[in-house]
C-alpha cells in the first residue's frame, strides 16, 4: 500500500490449522508480531523454528530502510549525514526507479515533503488545503528520476532538501527477503504477510492452495477492522494491495486520500478504491499497487496488462453504490 507509510494493512489471510504440514515431518509453525509500525504474520513448514532469523532480518531491514528510525541509514541520507548506501537501499532504489518509469512518474518515493504538506506525515495534520504556490515550492525537491547511483555504493540526491521514503515498496521487499531466507533453510511451504503484502509458496496447512482474503474497501481509519470482499486461491505468488479508504483526512470539509500523485503533487482523484497486484516479486507488486492508486483506471489497467507475469484486480464503486471488480486477464478466480 502513498501512500503507504509503514502501516496500512489492506489484505487479510485466511489461516488454516497449523497442527500438520504438507510433509508430516515438517510441522507448520506460526510467527507473528509488530515491525515497522505494522503487523506481520508468517506461517512456515519447518523441522526447526526460524523465528530468530526472521526477527534478525526484520531488524536489519529497519536499520537500513526505515525513514522513521533516526538511526537508520536512510534517515542519515535524508539528513545529508551520509551518501553511502547498502545493498537494501540500492535494491529498493533501483526497483523504485523502474516503477517510476513504467508509471510515467505517478509513483515516486521522494514525495515525503508533499505527503507532509497534505497532512499525512508522522504526527502531522492540517486544517486547510495547501495552495498551489506551496505545492509548486515543494515539488522543486521531488523527483527520483533526477537522482543517481555512483558505483552502486553512493547515492546523489537532486538537492539537499530531497528525502527518500521507500515505505511503498519496503514491506513488499521485506516479504521477498523473508521468503528467500525460508527457501535457503529448506522451507517449501509458507506464507509471509507484512502489513498486508504477501508472498506464498507451496501448500497451505490445509494441504491445498493458500486462500487469501481481499478486504472490502470500506472507509475507515482503523487498520484493525477487516471486512472480506473476496477470496482467491494461490499456490506460489507475490501480491500487494493498496487503497485510500483506510488513510484519509477531512480537510476544509473534503475527504482527501493519502495517495499523492507524483506528477501533479495533488492527492489522486481516481475512482479506483483499491487494487490488488500479483507480480513476480512482492517489491514490484507493492510499488505497482501504489502507482495504480495514483493513476486513473484506464491507464493503470493498461500498465498492468502490458507487464509480463503481472495481474491485478481493480475495485471501483458503481453509481448505485455497488462494488465493481475489474480483473486483468490471468488474475486468479475470485470467490465472492
Amino acid at each position: 500500500m502513498l501512500r503507504k507509510i509503514f502501516g496500512a494493512c489492506v489484505a487479510g489471510i485466511l489461516f488454516g490449522s497449523i497442527l500438520f504440514g504438507c510433509d508430516d515431518s515438517k510441522p507448520f509453525r506460526q510467527y507473528e508480531g509488530v515491525a515497522w509500525n505494522t503487523s506481520f504474520h508468517i506461517t512456515y513448514a519447518s523441522n526447526v523454528p526460524l523465528d530468530d532469523s526472521i526477527r534478525t532480518l526484520m531488524n536489519m531491514i529497519e536499520m537500513s530502510l526505515s525513514p522513521f528510525n533516526s538511526n537508520s541509514l536512510l534517515s542519515r541520507i535524508n539528513k545529508n549525514e551520509s551518501d553511502s548506501i547498502d545493498d537494501l537501499i540500492r535494491r529498493v532504489y533501483e526497483k523504485s526507479v523502474w516503477v517510476n518509469k513504467v508509471s510515467h512518474g505517478s509513483f515516486d518515493p521522494t514525495l515525503g515533503p508533499l505527503i507532509s504538506l497534505w497532512g499525512f506525515g508522522p504526527g502531522n495534520s492540517i486544517k486547510n488545503l495547501p495552495d498551489k504556490s506551496e505545492i509548486d515550492s515543494v515539488m522543486q525537491h521531488v523527483g527520483i528520476n533526477e537522482c543517481r547511483l555512483v558505483d552502486d555504493s553512493h547515492i546523489v540526491k537532486k538537492d539537499s532538501l530531497m528525502e527518500f521514503n521507500f515505505s511503498a515498496v519496503a514491506k513488499g521487499y521485506g516479504c521477498d527477503l523473508v521468503s528467500q531466507m525460508l527457501l535457503r533453510n529448506g522451507c517449501k511451504d509458507y506464507m509471509v504477510e507484512i502489513g498486508g503484502e504477501i508472498v506464498v509458496n507451496g501448500k497451505s496447512p490445509r494441504r491445498g492452495p493458500w486462500r487469501v482474503m481481499i478486504d472490502a474497501p470500506i472507509p475507515s481509519n482503523d487498520s484493525i477492522i477487516h471486512d472480506g470482499m473476496a477470496v482467491i486461491e494461490v499456490d506460489s505468488c507475490s501480491m500487494a494491495t493498496s487503497g485510500n479508504y483506510r488513510n484519509y483526512r477531512l480537510i476544509d470539509g473534503r475527504m482527501v486520500g493519502h495517495t499523492i500523485d507524483g506528477i501533479t503533487g495533488y492527492p489522486s482523484n481516481s475512482r479506483v478504491l483499491s487494487v490488488t497486484v500479483i507480480a513476480p516479486e512482492c517489491i514490484i507488486a507493492d510499488g505497482l499497487a501504489t502507482a495504480c492508486m495514483a493513476m486513473d483506471l484506464e491507464h493503470a489497467y493498461s500498465m498492468i496488462d502490458s507487464l509480463p507475469d503481472t495481474e491485478a484486480l481493480f475495485v471501483t464503486m458503481s453509481l448505485d453504490r455497488q462494488w465493481e471488480l475489474h480483473p486483468t486477464p490471468g488474475f486468479p478466480t475470485i470467490d465472492r
